[in-house]
């Protein structure tokens, strides 16, 4: 019996057996597993949270979690859009390694490969109850390829972007929320989603008083086209997009409540962030049916967006916080990836990364605890199959003639040098001040190359 299978049998939506190695129940000489909270919003900028800067939104929920936990100032998703981004969070890999490169659309028949290991899968070994609530984006043309066949006892969301409907996209394929494997609704409120989702995961939650948990919650929003319940209209002063945001904050203020009322709160590493930068420069298909170009974030500022490599595009806002464990008021610009959340969590929960493949992401722990620099020194930035910039250490190198003025399509780009130390915002070419750091991580871009 393969793994995936074995790890079906065990049930789903059933507590795990009393199996070496899969037990829920500590002995009195063991800590308690930790449970994990995973908040994963949709297209929310660097700039949208009211701890990083946004001069009119308001998180309060978000901005206090971020005081009681840490903030981190240079966190980063393995690419700039929705899919890959997904694959490589719970895969701790590159997307390139999954296949899942570009994003994946209705008529798309490829999804996450069986290869993979999610980190769901290596939670349930160690006996952890998962769900799943919100977008996937990883795969719906198979079975295999849904949350309930990656790991996930349960699922409640949508298979992909809320976008991916006329008209915006030409498909024939209808949206539909999922509840496990079934479609249950059709067409789809989109305006009451943040709120039913966080209702779904406070009964996950009120559920969950004996075994650990895993619960990931990767919003719909802010991805166009935004809507909020009525309650959460007109509340903003940055408008629509303010309340969407504003209710996300209130989605997050729900569930630490809920940790804490349920008794779980010492015991759970809450973590949000956001898959990519906004979507500042959309298509024209999307300016249809209400939309307006108002309707997106910022990415405060930092320079670039959503589909492409300069920061904008994968820097993103991230703020973790596990009380007794994480030190609370923390702000740090240690380098730090999505992909690392996912062997800092395996190790976390007790269990082992695997060893049979290349796991790109560190164990980030140690930093979060404020015990040790981050191990973290070097990015590759991908724009879908292209690999057009890498950070190590303070400097960035980008060779791309994407988005690019001083360059000409049909030439060779020009490599531009940034150290994000003194200019995050990478308004600076120091390219030619240093001729070999430029080498350097050319070269470095040049060998990662290879290793693909």
């Amino acid at each position: 019996m393969d793994r995936r299978k074995f790890i079906k049998t065990l049930g789903v939506g059933t507590a795990a057996v009393s199996l070496p190695g899969f037990g829920c129940v500590s002995s009195q000489n063991e800590p308690a597993k930790p449970n994990i909270v995973l908040l994963f919003a949709d297209d929310m900028g660097y700039g949208d949270l009211g701890s990083y800067g946004h001069p009119t939104i308001k998180t309060p929920n978000l901005d206090q979690m971020a005081q009681d936990g840490i903030r981190l100032t240079s966190f980063y998703v393995a690419a700039p859009s929705c899919t890959p981004s997904r694959a490589a969070l719970l895969t701790g890999r590159y997307p390139f390694r999954s296949g899942l490169s570009n994003v994946l659309l209705p008529e798309s028949e490829n999804g996450i490969p069986q290869t993979e290991v999610t980190l769901a899968e290596k939670l349930k070994e160690q006996g952890y109850n998962t769900m799943a609530i919100g977008k996937w984006h990883l795969g719906h043309a198979k079975p295999e390829y849904l949350p309930t066949a990656n790991g996930f006892d349960n699922y409640l969301g949508l298979l992909y972007s809320n976008d991916m409907i006329p008209p915006w996209v030409e498909t024939d394929k209808p949206l539909e929320l999922y509840r496990d494997t079934e479609p249950v609704e059709h067409p789809v409120d989109q305006s009451t989603l943040t709120k039913r989702y966080t209702e779904e995961a406070l009964k996950f939650i009120e559920s969950q008083k004996d075994d650990p948990f895993f619960l990931y919650l990767p919003y719909n929003m802010p991805h166009l086209p935004i809507n909020t319940a009525a309650e959460f209209k007109g509340k903003s002063m940055a408008g629509l997009y303010g309340d969407v945001i504003e209710a996300i904050d209130w989605s997050v203020g729900q569930i630490l409540s809920a940790l804490d009322k349920n008794g779980l709160d010492e015991n759970t590493l809450v973590i949000f962030t956001s898959d990519n930068g906004p979507w500042i420069n959309m298509p024209d298909r999307m300016l249809q049916a209400g939309n307006e170009r108002w309707h997106v974030g910022s990415a405060g500022p930092l320079r670039g967006a959503k589909a492409n490599t300069y920061e904008g595009g994968m820097r993103v806002p991230a703020i973790m916080r596990w009380p007794g464990k994480i030190t609370p008021g923390q702000t740090s610009a240690e380098m730090a990836t999505a992909m690392d959340l996912y062997p800092t969590i395996i190790k976390a929960c007790g269990g082992a990364v695997p060893d049979d493949r290349v796991i790109d992401g560190n164990d980030i722990l140690p930093m979060l605890k404020g015990q040790a620099p981050s191990p973290t020194t070097e990015l590759y930035y991908f724009r879908r199959e292209e690999l057009e910039a890498v950070r190590s250490g303070k400097w960035k190198l980008r060779l791309s003639g994407h988005l690019r003025t001083d360059v000409k399509p049909e030439d060779l780009p020009t490599p531009e040098l940034f150290d994000l130390h003194v200019d995050p915002f990478e308004r600076n070419n120091v390219a030619e001040r240093h001729p070999d750091v430029t080498e350097q991580l050319r070269e470095k871009l040049h060998q990662f190359r290879k290793s693909m």
